[in-house]
């Protein structure tokens, strides 16, 4: 690909101003926080090949749900969720991928009065941070949106900065934006990794010295590290999902006592859940959904969007990264490795920012202290939790 194949994508925020001139990376991992690493490295002046095992977007990013929203809580969280949204907007377009603007609804069902109150906790704190969220009783988010059943909703939140894309044209986007502003892509090139030197190697042995390699290959993360000697808290998760048949323009939801979302999607809508709580082998897990996921899910829908017919398209399994603290490992691991993992399912939602603050950070500018990878030993013990969970403790 050429400079004049990259795509149209608008500045606003998409402007990226750090200097990479002279620097030459390696990122491992073609989803969407590597690929918008590559793409902003690239734009900075820094010569960038973006390596995969498999193919663009054949991860996570590619079996992801695409929901993006900012209804976080915590001040860093908020603030990076707005920064995301923002950069979905600015670039997404009929050239390049969709976005498309969905107020996201978050729950708790009558006779759970934690979960309620937990909810309404994050509101009060989203409001503080100045993130646009209100808090709703049943009858009024019945007349905001008609297709939700609401007499058993004791409380919930509407986010008005959300919306849904796809996740691997999205990925697919940056990557050759990233080609078009001088990126190498190397789709189909397994790689090791070894530091002091930093480099990349090659199936045949071949050795590519780099001044930085960027690991941010998913949940295959923690593999590529510790074949490289180096261990990191990180597990990843199975999780499910399906595509059912179905008339819905909004909103996206979270029922947190059902423990599952929805959200519009071409075909009629996207539904997910089956968070399982152990930890999963991301070179041999079973792809495909169980045979009572789908069934169970689309009843709990059903209950939801009580006036919606529903009938199952497909279903699948894909893999989210887990930490100890529930916040991802983003930026220098060790001196010229860097790495992006661990988002406990909001990965793809937080990419566009991901992505410009970790080549901020290769680049010579300051990372997030929230998310320092070596606040960790790498050999902690700790439980998985569902990304999307109320956390009615914190």
């Amino acid at each position: 690909m050429t400079d004049s194949d990259e795509p149209a994508l608008a500045v606003g925020a998409d402007a990226f101003t750090q200097d990479g001139a002279g620097l030459e990376v390696a990122v491992v991992g073609a989803g969407a926080i590597g690929a918008t690493t590559a793409y902003d490295l690239s734009r900075s002046g820094a010569d960038v090949t973006l390596y995969d095992r498999e193919s663009i977007a054949s991860g996570a990013s590619g079996r992801a749900a695409g929901v993006c929203y900012n209804a976080f809580a915590g001040p860093l969280d908020a603030e990076i969720g707005r920064e995301a949204i923002e950069r979905f907007r600015d670039l997404s377009g009929d050239d390049t991928f969709p976005f498309v603007e969905c107020p996201y609804v978050w729950l708790a069902r009558e006779g759970e009065p934690d979960r309620a109150n937990a909810i309404r906790d994050q509101i009060e704190r989203m409001q503080d941070n100045g993130t646009i969220a209100l808090e709703v009783d049943a009858d009024a988010l019945a007349d905001r949106f008609p297709a939700l059943y609401t007499d058993d909703v004791a409380v919930a939140g509407i986010a008005g900065a959300a919306g849904y894309t796809d996740p691997a044209a999205y990925t697919a986007c940056l990557a050759a934006a990233a080609n078009g502003a001088g990126a190498t892509l190397e789709p189909n090139t397994p790689v090791e990794i070894r530091t002091d030197p930093s480099c990349v190697v090659l199936e045949d042995g071949t050795e590519h010295a780099v001044d930085a390699v960027v690991v941010a290959a998913g949940a295959h993360t923690k593999q590529l590290l510790a074949d490289a000697g180096i261990s990191i808290a990180m597990k990843p998760y199975r999780v499910q999902a399906l595509v059912a048949r179905g008339d819905i323009d909004e909103p996206m939801c979270y029922d947190a006592s059902g423990e599952f979302y929805l959200r519009p999607h071409p075909e009629g809508l996207l539904a997910g859940d089956g968070t399982e709580y152990v930890e999963a082998d991301p070179d041999a897990y079973d792809r495909e959904a169980n045979p009572e996921f789908a069934t169970g899910l689309l009843e709990r829908v059903r209950h939801r969007l009580p006036d919606v017919d529903l009938d199952l398209e497909r279903a699948w399994a894909g893999l989210c990264t887990a930490t100890p603290d529930r916040e991802p490992l983003v930026g220098e691991l060790q001196p010229g490795l860097y790495v992006a993992t661990g988002f406990q399912g909001h990965g793809f939602m937080r990419s566009p920012a991901i992505g410009a603050r970790l080549a901020t950070e290769v680049c010579g500018g300051e990372g997030i202290d929230a998310f320092d990878p070596t606040r960790f030993d790498g050999d902690e013990s700790f439980e998985i939790i569902d990304g999307m969970a109320v956390d009615t403790e914190r």
